[in-house]
């Protein structure tokens, strides 16, 4: 049985640690340089905390967009427990798929005293993980990548309400 969150973000005990997190994947291709990107960082010795995010689409004339939210104590404690859990932090990108024309990811953690910069090139699927020389690292990459997505995209769904024309 799982443990109940404990909404009080006054037992957030992890403030004074630094801790930032970004992550980039895009490409320069006939429509300009086209990305995706979010970050989340601890402010203020961990008083407060940001989330960023932008999207440059330049399909059809798309323009940037940039969104930006103050995030709690709390999401980021359970963000670092799924970076932690991911065991990312144990992980070297020197086998992994290097950048190319089709693009690349960037993925960068600072936990604590611990900082890791991973890049790779774009994954389209696991069997691009499958693939590569070093598919249980990869793996762990992919997957904690996917997770962050999630949670991104989420939060600017509860943040921000975009009603359809």
């Amino acid at each position: 049985m799982t443990e109940p969150i404990n909404y009080d973000d006054s037992s957030v005990s992890e403030r004074e640690e630094p801790f930032y997190v970004r992550y980039y994947s895009g490409h320069a291709g006939k429509f300009g340089h086209e990305f995706l990107e979010f970050d989340f960082r601890v402010l203020d010795g961990g008083a407060s905390a940001v989330a960023r995010y932008a999207n440059n689409s330049n399909y059809r004339r798309d323009s940037l967009i940039r969104k930006e939210m103050c995030v709690s104590a709390l999401l980021i404690k359970q963000l670092k427990k799924i970076i932690t859990d991911s065991e990312i932090l144990k992980e070297d990108d020197s086998k992994w798929p290097e950048k190319s024309k089709e693009g690349k990811q960037e993925l960068e953690i600072r936990l604590g005293q611990e900082h890791i910069s991973f890049e790779t090139s774009k994954l389209g699927s696991l069997s691009d993980v499958q693939q590569s020389d070093d598919p249980e690292g990869l793996r762990v990459f992919y997957y904690l990548v996917q997770d962050l997505k999630a949670l991104v995209f989420s939060l600017i769904g509860l943040h921000f309400k975009i009603k359809p024309i």
